[in-house]
């Protein structure tokens, strides 16, 4: 079965190379536009992972993390959350972490980075569920 990934991310150029990049064969993509929406798609759908862009038009990445890890829902609780965002100041990679995020990636992104941290963290994910 291919994982699912959801991508909460705003601006149009960004989520068109997300999806080039992740709609394939090997995965199927989520995608949410706000933070209150990727949420609602996280609590119905369920993903296997979250890129997650932290400045977003309603609520802030930061937010939708702990919101995530907040959730009633076990399986939210523990999924692998990437924040995918060009806040690159001294500080902005421990925010990340301290809402719940597991990486911290700055924009511009390295595909073969990205690609390899996801699939990382989704054979992680699988192992975690096999035990």
């Amino acid at each position: 079965m291919r994982p699912t990934i959801l991508c909460i991310e705003d601006h149009p150029d960004n989520m068109t190379l997300i999806r080039r990049i992740f709609r394939s064969d090997s995965y199927n993509l989520l995608e949410a536009g706000t933070g209150l929406q990727g949420l609602s798609i996280a609590e119905t759908q369920e993903p296997d992972l979250v890129l997650l862009d932290i400045n977003l038009p309603d609520i802030d990445g930061y937010e939708v993390a702990r919101r995530i890890r907040a959730s009633a829902r076990n399986t939210l609780v523990h999924i692998p959350i990437i924040a995918v965002t060009a806040n690159a100041l001294r500080g902005d990679a421990k925010k990340a972490y301290d809402a719940g995020c597991d990486v911290y990636m700055s924009k511009p992104i390295n595909i073969i980075e990205l690609l390899d941290t996801v699939d990382a963290w989704l054979c992680k994910e699988k192992r975690g569920s096999i035990q």
